[in-house]
């Protein structure tokens, strides 16, 4: 049995440790976007940095900087004239007020194999799979087949607004020959996916004015324009017959399109990931792959209004009415020909002559695309053939992650693997939010065979 395969087998019978290990980290509320629990934040940093002493790491610390929650760095550089691979998570959690759990969502609790609690697969579930990894080889080997560093941030939940003050203020701790980013999603829990698109992400405000007061309804209403019937005539002037933004649209390869029908989207998986109610039925493909709409166009969303709520009802015409858009930009696409293109169309003959006003963000989408070529993805193929019986598949992510846009900007003359942990089923950012156990398994054995692939290709190695 080849070494790889002997601490893989080590790995296997370290799962329940592994499991443990992440449970215990889950119990902690790191929520970085609520101030009351930025203690917690830097509690779990602390911990995490004991720990990767405690596994045989060197140089396992607590990253500080003025006004920024704290990142995890460590590292194992023993290995002279083997590349150098750095991997990226995140500690920090998204909230769960408002929410209706079916078990506590910092208690974690397996059914069905599937491990529930908040971060479990986003992104606890991502790095702790490589410290399951490590500790495989060390143990079984007391070395690793190449350099590693480990740099675990506790902002990303909040959009990472100082991973590049963290990156300016400690070069040493980012410096590397090969990057793993483990925030990302697979197709399936059959199937691996490498993330190589993400879409971007700006807001527009609309404001629809067109009286001094608030008015009585029943004595005015039929001959003053009501703002609230302007504002929502406006957003759905933005989508098409289906629902969907009418333009600019993205070009998308034809290559790409045809190996986008590889993505198990079936209706019943968009169904089911999506928890549609009974009855309602995902937007129609019209002949693209349901991956190229999800992933390659451009899409709007409502995300805040102020209509007035069941709460606050009164017979009254209001004076004015306002809405937030999310709108997602295709990789490839302009941000300043989207964000003037719906501009256009939001200001374009405003219904009964109310005053409209349009405010757009002006900084980056994020939107990135990324092409992955050379040794280093043929190594993934190969860890990940290895461990889940298949290659990774080229797969986009709807959402914006503006760590990856960064890091694409910083390094994108290096090779950076995207993988992760979540599946269809995880539901990031929602309620009961899980990780299923198999994919967790595969993914340790991934990265075992990964850092053994990635360090036989010396050619890796910057000068």
């Amino acid at each position: 049995m080849t070494t790889p395969a002997l601490v893989a087998a080590r790995a296997r019978t370290q799962l329940p440790a592994a499991i443990e290990a992440l449970s215990g980290y889950l119990r902690t509320p790191a929520i970085s976007c609520d101030p009351a629990h930025h203690g917690d934040v830097r509690q779990l940093a602390a911990a995490i940095a004991a720990d990767l002493t405690a596994l045989g790491l060197d140089r396992a610390r607590v990253l500080e900087l003025p006004g920024a929650l704290p990142c995890v760095a460590a590292e194992w550089m023993k290995a002279p004239g083997k590349p150098t691979i750095l991997v990226y998570g995140h500690l920090d959690l998204q909230p769960v007020k408002g929410e209706v759990w079916a078990t506590p969502p910092h208690e974690p609790t397996i059914r069905d194999g599937r491990l529930y609690a908040r971060g479990s697969a986003d992104d606890m579930g991502g790095w702790v799979s490589h410290l399951a990894a490590l500790r495989a080889w060390l143990e079984e080997t007391g070395s690793l087949p190449a350099n590693l560093k480990l740099l675990i941030e506790g902002e990303e939940e909040i959009g990472s607004p100082n991973l590049e003050r963290y990156m300016d203020a400690h070069p040493d701790a980012f410096a590397a020959d090969v990057m793993v980013l483990t925030d990302c999603e697979n197709p399936s829990t059959e199937i691996p996916g490498l993330t190589t698109s993400l879409r971007g992400l700006m807001e527009a405000t609309v404001r629809c004015e067109a009286l001094e007061a608030d008015i009585h309804s029943g004595l005015w209403g039929g001959m003053v324009p009501d703002v609230s019937l302007a504002l929502v005539t406006l957003i759905a002037r933005l989508v098409d017959e289906n629902g969907r933004l009418k333009a600019p649209r993205a070009d998308v390869p034809a290559a790409w399109s045809a190996a986008a029908w590889d993505v198990p989207l079936t209706d019943d998986v968009i169904r089911d990931g999506a928890h549609l109610c009974a009855g309602v039925s995902p937007l129609p493909t019209n002949g693209a792959p349901p991956a190229e709409h999800l992933w390659r166009q451009p899409a709007v969303t409502v995300v805040s209004t102020t209509l007035p709520t069941i709460d606050r009802k009164k017979n009254a015409l209001r004076a004015s009415a306002e809405a937030i858009l999310s709108i997602r930009v295709a990789p490839g696409q302009d941000d300043d020909v989207v964000r003037e293109t719906l501009r256009a169309e939001l200001l374009r003959d405003p219904p009964g002559g109310v005053k409209v006003t349009v405010e757009m963000a002006t900084q980056p989408s994020g939107a990135w695309l990324y092409v992955p070529s050379g040794p280093a993805f043929a190594a993934a193929d190969r860890a990940y053939t290895a461990a889940w019986g298949r290659p990774l598949l080229q797969v986009g992510i709807g959402g914006s992650i503006p760590f990856v846009a960064l890091f694409g900007r910083r390094f994108g003359d290096l090779p950076l693997i995207l993988n992760g942990v979540i599946d269809p089923q995880t539901t990031c950012h929602g309620p009961n939010e899980s990780l299923h156990l198999g994919v967790f398994e595969k993914a340790i054995l991934a990265n075992v065979h990964l850092y053994a692939e990635l360090g036989a290709v010396p050619e890796l190695v910057r000068g």
